[in-house]
């Protein structure tokens, strides 16, 4: 493009005009508002798992590039594609999942005044009454959601703050907040992650020696924990109601007779048995890549999601001898730190970040035996959070260094843990080609709008959003949706002269999302100024006497 000159009128024009524009083009994501929910995309099961957000890979420490099969750490979350959340705000004080066919309140405000406190929190038993009585856009057949229903909602790109810290710093909540309220604990009553959301599932045993359970979501630390249901604590929770999918969370396993256990609710195959051993992190990420198994070679290890999914919640190995899944599966039998007959914490793929995204230093795990915490007012080692619980353990380390657990509820810290293999159930949907290099002008002047364009393909011919990112710390948001290979444009304005580079990706409507595109290079070499006062103050300042001279004219 050829930058023509202007008039010195023409610039004083725009000078002394008043309608300057700010900088940088406000661009609404239009993603909440605009996405509808195609009716020719139904769901392929019952119980439809969600991808767990996670998209960065991590060594036993830190974030790290994605490693490539034959490498250490292959296999992890982050390298394979589940479903992508796809929610819609519904406007009314609810959210739809439209993978799940979920409907949610969308925030635990229940007086809808946008702020989130201790006193919106209930009891369990409260917020199993209230859901009778509970009424929203215009629905009344809202009920406190199973412990699977819940754990739909976890995303594992969250990391947990500090317990003992007044804020949450670098921490993120393991819940999509564009379309979910939530909040930390109140500080004035709890802690900051205080953030316990209440299930309607009851554990069917007992914790801390003798307490009736519930488990619950905790999104501001990314746990499944069992919660006092009762007692003189009176413990209050975030609840937030759904409607339904009455089906969601049901499994229903076939045995084929080969070793193998396939889920037709979720399409899941899982192996019948474990691997019979603890493990590190690292080497079970790559037992599950290496094993040949039932005529099959790709197997891998299940994210937390998909792990969690096989919890059976009616059985605990106090009430049932065994673990906490159907009886068509084995487990290993192990000895637990109480010396009783129990049976394994089991390794997911999904790393769990401590206080910041890039801390990666523990991994998911699921109990499907007690989880055990040492408690000396208990006389010590007791099932403290459930069979059913999701934590998390140090990747690597001796756990001989945590003779009486870890935290305020000694919580056991095992590190060697189980592995059980998956494969299937993901998703083929890809992800939008590279969008072509931005075209637009190289070189302007800052203070002045320009518009660049771009397109792309999507190879599954879904609706693609775009974001520019144009190399001053600003960026569009993402833009859409828009068809495939339509040609798409957006505008900016740069508030300083200098040299920035231009570049965009694109994702479809189910948040895959592509490389990023080539660069554009742009040079703006100047500057002009975008206000009134501006061009007086240097009017002044070149011309100090001119004003007394104004004044003197304009007496004639």
């Amino acid at each position: 493009m050829n930058i023509k000159f202007i008039s010195f009128g023409v610039l004083l024009y725009f000078l002394l005009g008043s309608a300057f524009s700010t900088a940088g083009c406000v661009e609404k994501d239009l993603f909440e508002n605009s996405y509808e929910f195609n009716n020719s995309v139904s769901l392929q099961n019952t119980y439809s798992l969600i991808d767990t957000g996670q998209n960065s890979c991590y060594d036993n420490n830190v974030k790290i590039s994605s490693p490539t099969e034959g490498d250490s750490f292959y296999g992890q979350d982050a390298q394979y594609y589940d479903t992508q959340p796809v929610y819609q705000d519904n406007g009314d004080g609810t959210v739809t999942d439209l993978n799940t066919g979920l409907m949610w309140q969308q925030s635990p405000d229940t007086n809808s005044n946008g702020i989130i406190d201790y006193d919106d929190k209930m009891t369990y038993d409260d917020a199993l009454v209230g859901a009778s009585s509970f009424k929203l856009a215009g629905y009344s057949d809202w009920r406190l959601p199973t412990i699977k229903e819940l754990y739909s909602l976890i995303m594992f790109y969250g990391a947990e703050p500090n317990p003992s810290d007044a804020e949450p710093g670098s921490a993120v909540p393991f819940i999509d907040t564009d379309y979910f309220g939530f909040a930390y604990g109140d500080l004035s009553e709890e802690r900051i992650i205080d953030a316990q959301y209440a299930s309607s599932t009851i554990y069917v045993s007992t914790t801390m020696g003798g307490d009736k359970t519930m488990f619950g979501v905790n999104f501001a630390d990314g746990r499944i924990k069992g919660y006092p249901a009762e007692g003189p604590m009176g413990k209050k929770y975030y609840v937030i109601y759904v409607r339904g999918n009455t089906n969601y969370g049901i499994n229903q396993f076939v045995d084929n007779g080969d070793g193998t256990i396939t889920d037709s609710a979720t399409g899941l195959m899982w192996m019948e048995n474990d691997n019979e051993v603890g493990v590190l992190w690292e080497d079970a990420l790559s037992y599950a890549e290496n094993l040949e198994y039932a005529g099959y070679n790709d197997w891998r290890l299940p994210n937390a999601k998909e792990l969690q999914s096989i919890v059976d919640y009616t059985r605990s190995p106090d009430t049932t001898s065994a673990a906490a899944i159907d009886s068509l599966f084995d487990s290993t039998q192990i000895i637990n730190e109480a010396g009783e007959t129990d049976f394994p914490f089991y390794w997911s793929s999904t790393t769990f970040c401590s206080q910041s995204t890039a801390n990666g230093k523990a991994a998911v795990y699921v109990s499907f035996g007690r989880a055990m915490g040492y408690m000396l007012e208990h006389g010590g080692w007791i099932d403290v959070h459930g069979a059913g619980a999701q934590r998390s353990d140090p990747k690597t380390g001796d756990p001989e260094d945590y003779p009486y657990g870890h935290g305020p509820q000694g919580d056991a810290i095992r590190i060697y843990n189980y592995v059980r293999c998956v494969r299937g159930g993901l998703s083929d949907d890809q992800a939008p080609e590279k969008p072509e290099t931005p075209n637009g002008p190289s070189s302007g002047n800052s203070g002045i709008e320009y518009t660049y364009t771009t397109s792309t393909i999507d190879p599954n011919d879904d609706q693609i959003y775009y974001w520019f990112d144009w190399g001053d710390e600003s960026n569009s948001s993402w833009l859409g949706p828009y068809n495939s290979g339509v040609l798409v444009s957006a505008k900016h304005i740069w508030e300083a002269k200098g040299n920035y580079v231009v570049k965009v990706k694109a994702k479809d409507v189910y948040g895959v999302e592509s490389d990023w595109s080539d660069p554009l290079p742009i040079t703006m070499p100047y500057t002009i100024k975008p206000s009134f006062q501006q061009f007086c103050d240097w009017l002044l300042q070149r011309f100090p006497h001119a004003l007394l001279l104004l004044r003197h004219l304009m007496r004639y």
